[in-house]
C-alpha cells in the first residue's frame, strides 16, 4: 500500500481533554483532506462511543478515506474497518482470520528486532516509535530517535509510520530519514481547539508534507 504522508490519529481522550466530539473531529480531518484516520480508545467501548466510531464510519466511507481502529479487532470487523495492533495485543495472524485478507493491518514496534521480526507478520505496513519524547502515552517506550530511523528502515520494506512526539516542526526530518508517514495525535490539537481550528491545523499539515 501506499501511504498518505500525513496519518492523523483521534484519540479520544485528548478529544475529550479539548472538548471534541469524535464524529467532528473526523469530520474536521476529513474536510481538509486527510486520505486515512485511526480512532484510538484506549478505555471501555461503551455504546456511545461505538455509535460515534459508527457515524466517524460512515464519514470516511462518503469522503473516500481509510479508517483504522486501534487495538480492537471485534470492533474494526464490525465498522469495516482496518486495525491497528501492539506488541502486547491479539497477533497480526490471528487478527488477519478475523479481519480476512483485504483489510488495513498495521503492527507497532518500538525497536530494530521488533520491526525486523514484523516483516514477516502479514501486516500492511508497520509503525516505528517513540521517534521523540511523547506525551501520548503513559509509559512509553524508549525513544528512537533520527538516526535509529534512519539505520533500520532497511530493515522492512513494508511502509514505515513513525510515530511520537512529531511536530510539523520535525515532521520532514523523519520522512526524510525514511519514514513513508507520520501518526500525529497532539500535534493536530491546539490549547484552544474546536473543529475549526483543527482543520485549519490538519491543513497546514498536508501544506508542510507536500514538500516532502
Amino acid at each position: 500500500m501506499i501511504l498518505p504522508r500525513l496519518y492523523p490519529i483521534l484519540d479520544t481522550a485528548a478529544l475529550a481533554a479539548h472538548n471534541l466530539t469524535l464524529p467532528a473531529a473526523a469530520a474536521a480531518c476529513l474536510d481538509a483532506g486527510v486520505a486515512i484516520l485511526q480512532i484510538r480508545h484506549k478505555t471501555h467501548w461503551s455504546r456511545e462511543i461505538y455509535e460515534a466510531a459508527q457515524e466517524v464510519a460512515r464519514l470516511c466511507r462518503e469522503a473516500g478515506a481509510d479508517l483504522i481502529v486501534n487495538d480492537r479487532a471485534d470492533f474494526a470487523l464490525l465498522l469495516n474497518a482496518g486495525l491497528h495492533v501492539g506488541q502486547d495485543d491479539l497477533p497480526p495472524r490471528e487478527c488477519r482470520k478475523i479481519l480476512g485478507s483485504d483489510a488495513l493491518l498495521g503492527f507497532s514496534s518500538h525497536n530494530a528486532a521488533q520491526l525486523a521480526m514484523a516483516g514477516a507478520e502479514p501486516v500492511s505496513y508497520v509503525a516505528l516509535g517513540p521517534v521523540f519524547p511523547t506525551a501520548s502515552k503513559h509509559n512509553p517506550d524508549p525513544v528512537v530517535g533520527l538516526d535509529e530511523v534512519r539505520r533500520i528502515r532497511t530493515l522492512t520494506e513494508k511502509p514505515l509510520v513513525a510515530i511520537g512526539g512529531i511536530t510539523l516542526a520535525n515532521a520532514l526530518d523523519i520522512l526524510r530519514a525514511g519514514a513513508d508517514s507520520v501518526a500525529v495525535i497532539s500535534g493536530l490539537l491546539e490549547e484552544r481547539c474546536n473543529p475549526r481550528c483543527l482543520r485549519q491545523r490538519v491543513l497546514e499539515w498536508q501544506n508542510l508534507l507536500k514538500a516532502a
